[in-house]
């Protein structure tokens, strides 16, 4: 079951931007917002927030966001993930950083995935702290750093996590 929600959770964002564009505007908590998609025991609930800088410049990231998504079934109350518009590397896994804390994760094509038992510790992490930093590299060998804004993470969560329950 604890693989088949990053499975869920990439049909369900497969497009990022069209995922959002399709999905029901909940509300902006500051820098993160929150939506919801489908309906009744399918419906999805997620905070998300865009990258507010990527590195290198000169690299086509395409959309960068970073979501918790929280699954009406109970499959998952809190699932990070990370989405970007290009094939991440699978051997060269990406890593969420707040702080000192490292958090790694694995890749899934265009998504990032924070390891079972790992997510309530770094959703923690993100609630108290300012910026989350995400390192990956692309198929192409291509490091890129991503920065995001914490603020409003805590509440955008948490609606997330309630809309879902």
């Amino acid at each position: 079951m604890a693989r088949l929600v990053p499975f869920m959770a990439m049909m369900m964002l497969a497009a990022a931007p069209a995922a959002i564009a399709q999905s029901k505007a909940i509300g902006r908590y500051n820098d993160w917002r929150v939506y919801t998609e489908g309906e009744g025991r399918a419906m999805v609930c997620f905070a998300a927030v865009e990258a507010s800088d990527k590195a290198p410049k000169a690299a086509e990231h395409g959309e960068v966001t970073f979501y918790v998504a929280a699954f009406k079934s109970g499959a998952a109350a809190g699932q990070p993930s990370l989405r970007v518009g290009y094939t991440l590397r699978t051997d060269l896994a990406p890593a969420a950083i707040i702080g000192r804390e490292r958090f790694p994760m694995y890749a899934a094509g265009q998504e990032a995935f924070v390891p079972d038992g790992r997510e309530k510790p770094l959703i923690e992490a993100m609630k108290k702290g300012s910026e989350l930093r995400v390192e990956a590299a692309s198929v192409k060998d291509a490091r890129t750093a991503y920065h995001f804004s914490l603020k409003g993470s805590r509440e955008a969560i948490e609606k997330a996590r309630t809309l879902c329950k």
